[in-house]
């Protein structure tokens, strides 16, 4: 007899003393060795609820999602490559207006030191190419550039930046672009998977305007 194991997970949101919604999740794992079935709704809201189908290869993953509604939303996402060069794309398609609001693509590729993309995002309208490289003389850490260009603007944006690991728990990084905007942080692990992060920017073609600086901190048990 043909069976299947459903897992459902329900949560209980209390957004005020007079109104409750209900988040559930139902996942069905068995269809298909290789295949896993996501649905999800919050209650009361119908309009909420979304089904996903996600299709896992060695080489290739293929996920689809859409809206429990009239007229839904559907997004697609496609991975496919091998360890050392991959491809993907993704895409949403609104069907009440028959249009398009997101389509991306890009390439990856990846050796033991080193890592470079090539992404074309904003439904085509802009392309980013990036490239990071380990150094040992950075004591585990590594410089990366980046190209970006907007084609409906014309404009390029440069961008270099480096990492360097002070100790174990402690990761320097900092980032410069062409338009003189310069970023840094520090962070540093106080316990396992906790981090106290600290950051700065400035625009250093304009001195005069007050830096920014952030403070993060991050706990878990």
């Amino acid at each position: 007899m043909w069976q299947h194991n459903t897992s459902t997970r329900m949560l209980l949101l209390i957004s005020s003393l007079t109104q409750s919604n209900i988040l559930t999740t139902l996942t069905i794992t068995d269809l298909h060795p290789s295949a896993k079935t996501v649905a999800s709704f919050k209650l009361p809201d119908y309009n909420s609820g979304k089904l996903e189908v996600q299709y896992f290869h060695e080489h290739a993953t293929v996920a689809t999602a859409v809206g429990l509604k009239k007229s839904p939303a559907v997004d697609f996402s496609a991975t496919i490559g091998t360890p050392g060069i991959a491809f993907g794309a993704e895409a949403s398609y609104v069907t009440s207006s028959g249009e398009f609001t997101k389509y991306n693509a890009g390439v990856n590729m990846t050796k033991p030191d080193s890592n470079a993309s090539v992404v074309l995002a904003d439904k085509g309208d802009s392309l980013k190419v990036s490239y990071l490289h380990h150094l040992n003389q950075l004591n585990g850490g590594a410089v990366v550039g980046e190209i970006a260009r907007k084609f409906s603007t014309n404009e390029n944006t440069l961008t270099v930046g480096c990492s360097y690991l002070v100790d174990p728990h402690t990761l320097v990084k900092a980032k410069l672009n062409n338009h003189g905007n310069l970023g840094a942080l520090v962070q540093h692990e106080l316990r396992p998977k906790s981090f106290l992060t600290i950051s700065g920017a400035f625009d250093t073609k304009a001195l005069e305007k007050t830096p920014k600086f952030g403070l993060a901190l991050s706990l878990k048990p």
